[in-house]
C-alpha cells in the first residue's frame, strides 16, 4: 500500500508540474523579472540585412499559387529577399507551377530524400545572413520578416520562432477547433519560454536563423524544425519568439489524417532525444536543460505512462480502503474525464464539417495526443517511421 501511495503521488506531480505547473513556474519568474527590473532598451538594425526563405513543397500543387503569391507579397525589400522552393520527388508537377514564376528559384530533382535533405540542398544557394524556413501550406502575414529580423539587433539571437495559427472555418471540423486550441496553449508557452530563456524548439511553419548557425544534420531527422533551432540553442544562443509574425494552416482533413501526423511527430520527438542528448547535461546547459526535459521530455516520455499509473494505482487504493474520500473523488474524477473523452471521440467520429466543437472534444483530444505519443514511440523503436512519409490531407480551401 506505501508504495502504492508513492507512485499515486509521484504520478500526479509529475503530471501536473508538466502540464501546468511548469507554465505556471516561468510566469510566476517573468513577472517577478518584470516587475523588479528595467525594461530593456530595444536595439534597431543599421539596414535591414538580405534574407533567403526556404519553402519545401513535395506534392503540394493544389496549394501552390496561392503559396506563391502569399510569399511574393510579403513586405520586404525586394533586392533583399531571395525565395526558393524545393519540389523532390514531386510527381505531382509541383515544379512546373513554380517555374512560371523567373522570380522564384527552383530547387527540383525526381528524387525524393525527406525534407532535411531539400533544406540541406537549399542551403547551398543561402549567401544572406538570415535564413527563413516556411512550409508549403502555411500562408504567411507580409510583415513576418522585418518583425522578425529586427530581434537579429542582438548578438545573442541565433533565431526567432513565429506563431502558428489555425484557421479552422466556420463549417470547420471539430478536429480543427481541438488543434487550435492546443496551438493556443502552445503560444501561451513559447511567450513564457522566451521570456524566460529561450523557446524551446520552433515550429516549421515560420522560423529563421542566422546561416552561420545552420547544423549539420543527417537525412533522417524527421522533426527537422525542432532540433535545428535546438541545435542553435546548444551553440549558447537564443531563439526568441515574434507572436506578431505568424503562419496560418488549415486543419486536418480528418481525425484519421490527424492521428497519421501525430504519429509521426511522436516518432520523432523520439528519435530528436538522441540528436539533442547533449540537452540533457545539466551542468553544461542548466537553464535549457531544465527548460528542455521540463517542456518537452516529460510530456513526451513520461507522460503517457504516468497517466496510466495515476489511474491504476488510484483504483488499488480505493479498493483497498474506500474510507479515504479524497482518493475516492480523485478516481471518479479521472473515470468521468476518461468517459468524456470516450464520449468525445464518438461524437467527433460522426462530426461533420459544419458541426460546432463541444466540451468533450477537448478531453479526447488530450487522451488521443498521448496515445498518439505512445504509437509514434513503438513506431520509432521498430523502425517503421521514416522521413518519407505520407503527406497528411489538410481541409480543402474555399
Amino acid at each position: 500500500m506505501f508504495i502504492t501511495l508513492i507512485l499515486f503521488w509521484v504520478s500526479l506531480t509529475g503530471l501536473f508540474f508538466s502540464y501546468f505547473g511548469y507554465g505556471i513556474l516561468l510566469f510566476l519568474v517573468n513577472r517577478f523579472k518584470r516587475t523588479f527590473s528595467s525594461p530593456k532598451e530595444e536595439k534597431t538594425l543599421n539596414a535591414l540585412p538580405a534574407v533567403t526563405m526556404i519553402i519545401p513543397a513535395y506534392n503540394e500543387r493544389t496549394i501552390l499559387e496561392q503559396k506563391i503569391k502569399n510569399t511574393l507579397a510579403i513586405d520586404y525589400p525586394p533586392g533583399l529577399l531571395k525565395i526558393v522552393f524545393v519540389t523532390d520527388g514531386s510527381t505531382d508537377g509541383s515544379e512546373l507551377v513554380i517555374r512560371k514564376y523567373p522570380s522564384l528559384l527552383l530547387l527540383h530533382q525526381p528524387e525524393r530524400q525527406g525534407k532535411m535533405a531539400a533544406i540541406k540542398r537549399a542551403m547551398q544557394q543561402v549567401q544572406s545572413p538570415v535564413v527563413v524556413f516556411s512550409d508549403a501550406n502555411a500562408m504567411l502575414d507580409k510583415e513576418c520578416i522585418q518583425k522578425m529580423i529586427r530581434h537579429y539587433s542582438d548578438p545573442k539571437t541565433g533565431g526567432v520562432a513565429g506563431e502558428k495559427k489555425i484557421m479552422n472555418p466556420k463549417d470547420g471540423s471539430s478536429i480543427g477547433a481541438a488543434e487550435g486550441i492546443y496551438w493556443s496553449y502552445e503560444s501561451f508557452m513559447k511567450k513564457q519560454d522566451a521570456a524566460f530563456n529561450t523557446v524551446v524548439g520552433a515550429a516549421g511553419e515560420l522560423y529563421s536563423i542566422r546561416t552561420e548557425l545552420f547544423p549539420c544534420i543527417e537525412d533522417n531527422v524527421i522533426l527537422d524544425d525542432f532540433v535545428i533551432s535546438m541545435k542553435v540553442c546548444l551553440r549558447g544562443y537564443k531563439i526568441r519568439y515574434e507572436p506578431g509574425a505568424f503562419a496560418t494552416e488549415l486543419p486536418s482533413a480528418s481525425l484519421g489524417e490527424e492521428r497519421k501526423r501525430k504519429i509521426r511527430i511522436s516518432a520523432g520527438a523520439c528519435q530528436s532525444i538522441a540528436y539533442l542528448r547533449n540537452a540533457l547535461n545539466i551542468f553544461k546547459y542548466p537553464v535549457l536543460s531544465f527548460q528542455y526535459i521540463s517542456r518537452r521530455l516529460l510530456r513526451w516520455v513520461l507522460c503517457p505512462p504516468l497517466l496510466i499509473v495515476l489511474l491504476l494505482t488510484n483504483i488499488l487504493i480505493v479498493m483497498a480502503d474506500s474510507s479515504h474520500a479524497g482518493y475516492t473523488f480523485f478516481l471518479i474524477a479521472q473515470l468521468f474525464f476518461y468517459l468524456s473523452a470516450i464520449t468525445g471521440w464518438l461524437i467527433m467520429r460522426r462530426t461533420r464539417r459544419g458541426k460546432k466543437m463541444t466540451v468533450l472534444t477537448i478531453p479526447f483530444y488530450f487522451v488521443f495526443m498521448n496515445v498518439c505519443q505512445v504509437i509514434g514511440f513503438i513506431k520509432y523503436l521498430k523502425g517503421k517511421q521514416t522521413v518519407l512519409w505520407e503527406k497528411s490531407m489538410r481541409q480543402p480551401i474555399e
